[in-house]
């Protein structure tokens, strides 16, 4: 089982927070709320998505790259994989 099955509830759970915080973007920008207001909203999103991003990472570091049972190839896929992540991240 995956970590991301194991922690399925806590992340899913993360995620429904995220839409609302992105709901309430659009519902200010639809109010025609002042762009401090707005600006706020999207920080906290970007907070709370990049807190996301962190935890998953995080997980898939110490399952896929840093676990002792691992064999070395899978070390170097895991590790693969997360260069890969992290690549698109920082486009």
């Amino acid at each position: 089982m995956s970590h991301t099955a194991r922690e399925k509830a806590k992340l899913l759970a993360r995620v429904r927070r995220i839409r609302g915080q992105v709901e309430s973007i659009e519902r200010a920008l639809e109010s025609e709320a002042g762009c401090s207001e707005v600006l706020h909203l999207l920080a906290a999103s970007r907070g709370a998505m990049n807190g996301l991003m962190a935890e998953v990472l995080e997980d898939h570091v110490r399952e896929h790259v840093a676990a002792d049972d691992l064999s070395e190839a899978a070390r170097t896929e895991g590790a693969d994989e997360l260069l890969a992540v992290i690549r698109a991240y920082l486009k």
